[in-house]
């Protein structure tokens, strides 16, 4: 069918009150430029293609471009276009010229646009047309993006920008088409019209969120052989990035602990009615998701979905899990912005990603409301800049994010380098243990209250039970999470003594290496690797009591 306006709905669908005072500050406003700033979840898609549908019947536009931060929201917007009978070509490339017929404009990629910006420009000019720019703050004067975008449509009859937060940027790294205010060295962006979490929760269009914190021990070696220890959410800072680094490692406990929880919290939901309900568990790097994905499915009896930006069919794989019935999702960057999965209910946030930006936005995959009977949960380590955030979101508090502009324009998270995470420092375990649950900014531990297990199938559903109970039904199933894990490991879970005895090994194991390596001139390297092959296992770092014993033994001879 050729796409013309008279195939249009100028009402668009059932809208939502903040969308209807949105669309009437666009109208008031007449404006050319306007950023809307809605909190994840809230309905941007809905809203953005709703006014497009309209200034193409009113005949003000008569194109529509999308720009969007990835390849897979192309698919995305493009869809829910075609729901309101918006007709945009998802798939047309930087080497076809002209936009295709039958269409009432195209999806591209911030990338796409950086790329050519001229060709965009033409496009934009042939027709007047409406510019839709998703998750804006991703165009920064200081990137590549931001100066095409700005090549490409300044000369559009209309832009709209959209936003799941408010944010800052530097002074000299305005984004295009933003209105701001000064503070100091940086700037603030400008909502011509907000949405907060606050407003949405308010109105039931977003689930409410229930944070529930792991502390542990962990346990890591240092470069020299000395081992060290430490709870998650105490001592130093450095000590603190030290802990939280190690509890990531896929070597530990810490994980597989948290991976069963977030899967049976999964299952409760699924068992309180929420049919489909599922879970998404947030990686730092490919590696580690992929090592990730193979705990997931010991510690689950089922294999989660994984879906990783290098692999070529990403998008095909986060389709199938967003439309299918497996429970678990591991993930780096495919989930982070705009990605609507509806049925995602619970988040393992198993990331040190720590910026406002990105913890809003993760979050924000969770919550988006089907029904008032649904509640979204966040499991995350206790460690007390991911606590911070939590509390602020608790709290209802709209915060001010600043975007951190970087080299490359993927959507990886942006991963701080914990203290202590380069070379010559190596994670050895780490145990788990639930904390507390987090709610309205409060700290709530286990309280001596008797929950049955009706009642804890509905944990964490409006009204049902109080934090109190929500805690205390957690540190309940703790502890037999716990003997789940040690049963389902490949080995006994190293005791505190014989971890003791494996590190003071460890200590005289890499003495040895370098008296051996000073003797034969040779690089420690290569001394490990004669080691390896007359001891056959894993790295010194990681191997297990008994192989560290036989390499001891070896080397005293070659030493003595």
């Amino acid at each position: 069918m050729t796409a013309t306006a008279s195939t249009l709905d100028p009402m668009g669908p059932l809208l939502r009150r903040w969308q209807v005072e949105a669309l009437r500050c666009y109208d008031r406003a007449a404006a050319r430029d306007f950023l809307v700033t809605a909190t994840p979840g809230a309905g941007k898609t809905t809203f953005a293609l709703t006014l497009a549908a309209r200034l193409l019947s009113q005949r003000i536009v008569q194109r529509v471009i999308v720009v969007v931060p990835t390849d897979h929201l192309r698919g995305q917007w493009a869809d829910a276009a075609a729901r309101l009978g918006l007709w945009l070509d998802p798939d047309l490339p930087n080497s076809i010229g002209p936009v295709r017929d039958g269409t009432h404009g195209y999806v591209a990629t911030y990338a796409q646009v950086a790329t050519k910006p001229m060709l965009h420009r033409s496009r934009s000019e042939a027709k007047s047309t409406l510019i839709i720019m998703d998750e804006i703050h991703h165009a920064g004067d200081g990137l590549t993006w931001g100066e095409g975008l700005r090549e490409a449509f300044d000369p559009a009859k209309r832009r709209l920008a959209l936003s799941g937060t408010p944010f800052r940027t530097k002074a000299d790294e305005r984004i295009p088409f933003v209105r701001y205010e000064e503070d100091d060295d940086e700037v603030r962006s400008l909502a011509d019209y907000a949405y907060s979490y606050g407003d949405a929760l308010a109105d039931g269009v977003v689930r409410p969120v229930v944070f529930a914190a792991y502390t542990g021990v962990s346990r890591w070696m240092n470069d020299a052989g000395d081992a060290f220890a430490a709870t998650l959410g105490s001592g130093t800072k450095r000590d603190e990035d030290k802990a939280w680094r190690t509890a990531l490692s896929p070597t530990g406990r810490w994980v597989p602990h948290v991976i069963a929880a977030v899967d049976e919290r999964v299952q409760a939901q699924r068992a309180a009615g929420i049919e489909d309900a599922a879970g998404i568990i947030l990686a730092n790097d490919q590696e580690t998701a992929r090592a990730y994905a193979a705990i997931a499915e010991k510690v689950t009896g089922q294999a989660p979905a994984v879906v990783l930006s290098e692999d070529s069919d990403a998008s095909v794989r986060l389709s199938a899990f967003t439309h299918g019935t497996t429970r678990l999702v591991i993930c780096v960057r495919m989930i982070s912005e705009g990605v609507d999965i509806p049925r995602a209910t619970t988040l393992g946030y198993l990331c040190s990603a720590r910026t406002p930006l990105f913890f809003a936005q993760a979050v924000g995959r969770v919550v988006r409301a089907r029904g008032g009977q649904e509640s979204a949960s966040v499991y995350l380590p206790a460690v007390r800049p991911l606590l911070a955030l939590a509390a602020e979101m608790e709290a209802v508090r709209n915060s001010v994010i600043r975007v951190q502009p970087k080299d490359g324009h993927d959507m990886e998270p942006e991963i701080e380098r914990l203290e202590g995470s380069g070379e010559g420092w190596t994670a050895l375990d780490a145990d788990a243990q639930f904390a507390h649950v987090l709610t309205s900014g409060r700290a709530i531990t286990a309280a001596a209250l008797d929950v049955d297990d009706d009642a804890a199938d509905y944990l964490g559903l409006p009204g049902l039970l109080s934090p109190e109970d929500m805690a205390t039904v957690l540190a309940a199933r703790d502890a037999k999470l716990r003997r789940h894990i040690e049963a389902v490991a490949d080995e006994p879970v190293m005791t505190s003594s014989t971890w003791r005895d494996s590190a003071g090994i460890r200590k005289d194991i890499h003495r040895m290496v370098s008296v051996l390596a000073a003797k034969s001139g040779r690089p420690h390297s290569q001394v490990h690797a004669e080691i390896r092959q007359a001891v056959p296992g894993p790295p010194t770092s990681v191997a297990d009591y008994d192989v560290l014993v036989a390499r001891h033994d070896y080397l005293l001879v070659r030493v003595a």
